[in-house]
C-alpha cells in the first residue's frame, strides 16, 4: 500500500475518533442538563424544611430568612437578591407574613415560578384576632369545652363566640371537623378556601376594627389606649399568616410544593412524589403524637408573646387565654399590658410563653406578682438545625413546651 494512503487512513480514523468522542461528550452534557435539579429558594425555615423533604435526593433548597430573624421586617442582603435572580422557583407563605419580600419577588424573581402557599386551594385560613384578650372573644369559658371527647377531635360543638365557620374546609382534616367553630360575632359561612388564590379579605372586618393594622413592616410605638394597630398595612391580607403551625395545612402545602416541582422538573417527578408520600405519613404521625402530648393539659390557661399560634390552638384544641402583643414589632399599649397582667394574676394563668426571636423582658414583667411560669415557644424553628427534620422537631417541640409548662405543679 502506498505510504500516502496509509497516512490518509490514519488521519481519517483520528478524525472519526475525535468526532465520536465529541458526540459522546455532547450527549453526556445534554443528559446532565436535562436532569439538572432546579434552584429553589424558600422564605422561612418551616417552608424550607417541607421543601427539603420533597427534594431529598435531588437538591437542597435555598433558605432566605434564617436563624432568629423575623420575617415580619426582613431585609434582603445582596447575596440573597442574587439567589432570587437565579431561582427557578421561589416558595413563600405570602405578603402578610413577609411584606418586605413582595416587591423583590416581583422585580428580582421575575423569571422564577413563585408559589404563594397561603393561596393554596384547600388551605385553612383563620382571621386575625383584634384583641389580646382571646378568651373573652373566641373561647368563652374554657372549662366548658368538653375535653373528654377529644380522642377523635370532632370539635363540632365548640362554640368560641358567635361567629360561624361552617365552610372553612375542615371536614377532611384528620378527624378534626371543626364544622361549627364560632369565633367572634361575624358569620363566615362563605369562607370556601378553594378560591383563596385571589382572596383579598378586604371585607373581613372582625368585630369593630378592620385589619388595616397588621402590617409588620412599619412598626410604630404603642398608644396608651391599647388600640395601636390602625396604621398598618394588612387590609389586603386580613388573615393570620402562621398557616404552617397546623400539620394539616403543612400537608396541603407539601402537596402544592411537590406538584409544582414535578411540573418544572419532570425528570425527578417520581422522586418528588415518593418523598411526598413519606412526608404525609410523617405528618400524620406527628399530629397523633402532639395530640397525645397536649391531652393532659387541655383546659389550662396560658398567654403567648404574640398572636402566632391560632392554627396550632385550633388543630389540637389548646386555646390561649391571651397575648402580650398582637404584632411582634409593636410594643403593647400601657392599658392593654395592664389588662394582660391582671388577667394572668386573676385567672391564675399557669404559663406565659416567650419567643426566641424577641427579648423576654416583657414576659418577665408580665408574670410579676403571679404564679405563672415562663417558657418558650418557637414558631419558626429559629434554634433548630435546617433541613427535612426541622418541621417535625418544631411542632413536637411546641407540644413539649406546652405539656411541660402547663403541667400541674403538684
Amino acid at each position: 500500500m502506498p505510504r500516502h494512503q496509509t497516512k490518509h487512513s490514519s488521519h481519517s480514523r483520528a478524525l472519526r475518533s475525535a468526532f465520536l468522542a465529541a458526540t459522546i461528550l455532547s450527549a453526556s452534557a445534554a443528559g446532565s442538563a436535562a436532569h439538572e435539579a432546579p434552584k429553589v429558594v424558600t422564605s422561612i425555615k418551616p417552608v424550607h424544611s417541607l421543601t427539603a423533604s420533597i427534594m431529598a435526593g435531588v437538591a437542597d433548597p435555598v433558605l432566605l430568612i434564617d436563624g432568629a430573624a423575623s420575617p415580619h421586617g426582613f431585609s434582603l442582603k445582596p447575596s440573597q437578591a442574587q439567589d432570587l435572580q437565579s431561582a427557578d422557583m421561589v416558595i413563600w407563605v405570602g405578603p402578610n407574613l413577609a411584606p418586605s419580600l413582595e416587591k423583590p419577588l416581583g422585580t428580582l424573581a421575575e423569571n422564577a415560578k413563585v408559589i404563594t402557599l397561603s393561596q393554596t386551594p384547600g388551605i385553612t385560613q383563620l382571621p386575625f384576632r383584634e384583641d389580646a384578650n382571646f378568651e373573652a372573644h373566641d373561647h368563652g369559658d374554657q372549662d366548658d369545652h368538653g375535653h373528654e371527647e377529644h380522642a377523635g377531635h370532632s370539635h363540632d360543638d365548640h362554640a368560641h363566640g358567635e361567629e360561624k365557620h361552617d365552610d372553612h374546609g375542615h371536614e377532611d382534616h384528620a378527624g378534626h371537623s371543626h364544622d361549627d367553630h364560632a369565633h367572634d360575632e361575624e358569620k363566615h359561612d362563605d369562607h370556601g378556601h378553594e378560591d383563596h388564590a385571589g382572596h383579598s379579605h378586604d371585607e373581613h372586618a372582625h368585630g369593630e376594627d378592620k385589619h388595616d393594622d397588621h402590617g409588620h413592616a412599619e412598626a410604630t410605638p404603642a398608644k396608651a389606649d391599647g388600640h395601636d394597630h390602625h396604621d398598618h398595612s394588612h387590609h389586603d391580607h386580613a388573615f393570620d399568616p402562621h398557616i404552617w403551625l397546623d400539620p394539616e395545612n403543612a400537608r396541603i402545602m407539601a402537596r402544592e410544593i411537590a406538584e409544582h416541582l414535578g411540573e418544572i422538573d419532570p425528570d425527578h417527578a417520581s422522586v418528588y412524589a415518593d418523598n411526598l408520600a413519606k412526608l404525609e405519613t410523617s405528618l400524620s404521625d406527628i399530629s397523633a403524637k402532639v395530640d397525645a402530648m397536649v391531652a393532659p393539659v387541655r383546659g389550662q390557661r396560658y398567654v403567648v408573646f404574640h398572636d402566632a399560634y391560632r392554627y396550632f390552638e385550633e388543630r389540637f384544641d389548646l386555646p390561649a387565654t391571651g397575648a402580650i402583643n398582637l404584632s411582634p414589632e409593636v410594643a403593647p399599649g400601657a392599658e392593654r399590658f395592664g389588662k394582660i397582667q391582671a388577667k394572668i394574676r386573676d385567672l391564675d394563668v399557669r404559663c406565659v410563653f416567650a419567643e426566641p426571636q424577641f427579648e423576654p423582658k416583657l414576659v418577665e414583667v408580665a408574670i410579676e406578682g403571679s404564679n405563672a411560669k415562663q417558657a418558650t415557644l418557637d414558631p419558626l424553628g429559629a434554634t433548630l438545625e435546617n433541613g427535612p427534620d426541622l418541621y417535625g422537631e418544631l411542632i413536637l417541640g411546641m407540644a413539649e413546651s406546652f405539656g411541660t409548662c402547663l403541667a400541674d405543679p403538684s
